[in-house]
């Protein structure tokens, strides 16, 4: 499968060309094998963005994964275990969303 086009950073550069498939090969490029605790936080990091139209940088991403998933899948520990680097910018970058704020 041909990745759709992205930035210089991987960032899909249309959200509409994001589908399971699509995350399954930018997860890839990033040299992870998404697992159900991938596809959790990627789930949640969508709702995220419908609901505040923004991704979210690591605080604002563990605060609302601590209200929708619970602590132990909030921490930040947690999260760099599943997406090595910088959780957030990983995770959205797999997602489909926007690089997020404030995410170097």
């Amino acid at each position: 499968m041909a990745l759709p086009e992205t930035d210089k950073d991987g960032f899909l550069l249309n959200l509409d060309d994001w589908s399971t498939s699509v995350a399954t090969e930018l997860a890839l490029t990033e040299g992870i094998t998404l697992t159900n605790a991938h596809w959790e936080i990627i789930h949640a990091l969508r709702e995220f963005y419908s609901e505040f139209d923004l991704s979210p940088a690591m605080r604002p991403l563990t605060r609302y994964l601590k209200q929708t998933l619970g602590a132990d899948k909030s921490t930040s520990i947690y999260l760099l275990t599943l997406f090595p680097g910088s959780p957030a910018k990983v995770a959205a970058r797999i997602a489909g969303l926007p690089r997020p704020e404030n995410c170097l």
